[in-house]
């Protein structure tokens, strides 16, 4: 009987810890993500996970170029090529595009593979800022929670804003202002449509492709992705 009460009252010590984690969790993403509306994020988890990697590695080295700017000092045609490549529903969907997941998993039941990404720049962005690379449950679940939380504290434009200067455009490289900078030696502000282009595309894969030196998959890419900005046209954040 003593022992029973005693699992008992370790059991409730825990749920109580357990709450007041999950508690403070919710408090502190929900502070931050209000600080964010207005103080830019200064450096990210995948920032320091890379740096740590490029340490550890005798190959690399240790490099972190980002160069934070206004949504006004990024071209039209940057915004234009992450929507058309990455989620061309951005500006209609509340963070989750359930057509694009009702796709994929169609596509995972007829090729038997894996279901492809369906990611939002919504859930990109609450990904880079606030959390960690992976797979896991835990950590899908709470980006679903994050993206929620910026696509209720933030404008279109602020999560574009967020998005476009956080993001890995190469090893050591994030924003696109040092991308810009780093491939074409030009501000984000005055790329031309195929050096937009050139940039989304090689998005899903940065640390393995090159916008200055475009392989030829990169270039197909790119050209399939100019298609899709004359398709979506001017997007007014």
């Amino acid at each position: 009987m003593g022992k029973s009460k005693q699992k008992k009252s370790f059991l409730k010590r825990m749920l109580k810890w357990i709450g007041i984690i999950c508690l403070a969790y919710v408090g502190l993403s929900v502070l931050t993500t209000i600080l964010y509306i207005f103080v830019n994020p200064p450096v990210t988890f995948l920032m320091i996970e890379r740096c740590v990697q490029q340490a550890l590695s005798d190959d690399r080295k240790v490099r972190l170029e980002k160069d934070w700017v206004d949504i006004e000092d990024i071209s039209p045609n940057m915004i234009r090529a992450v929507v058309a490549a990455e989620d061309n529903r951005f500006l209609s969907h509340n963070g989750f595009d359930f057509e694009q997941i009702k796709i994929a998993r169609k596509d995972a039941e007829r090729t038997g593979k894996p279901p492809r990404g369906a990611s939002t720049i919504s859930q990109q962005t609450s990904k880079n800022v606030f959390l960690w690379n992976g797979r896991s449950y835990i950590r899908k679940a709470l980006e679903a929670y994050q993206t929620v939380l910026i696509e209720t504290f933030w404008s279109k434009e602020r999560i574009m804003e967020v998005y476009l200067n956080v993001i890995e455009f190469g090893d050591g490289i994030y924003g696109v202002e040092a991308a810009s900078q780093h491939y074409f030696n030009k501000p984000a502000k005055k790329l031309t449509k195929r050096q937009a282009a050139l940039l989304a595309a090689a998005l899903p894969n940065p640390l393995k492709r090159d916008p200055a030196h475009p392989s030829r998959y990169l270039n197909r890419r790119a050209n399939k992705i100019m298609y899709l900005m004359r398709l979506v046209g001017p997007v007014n954040l």
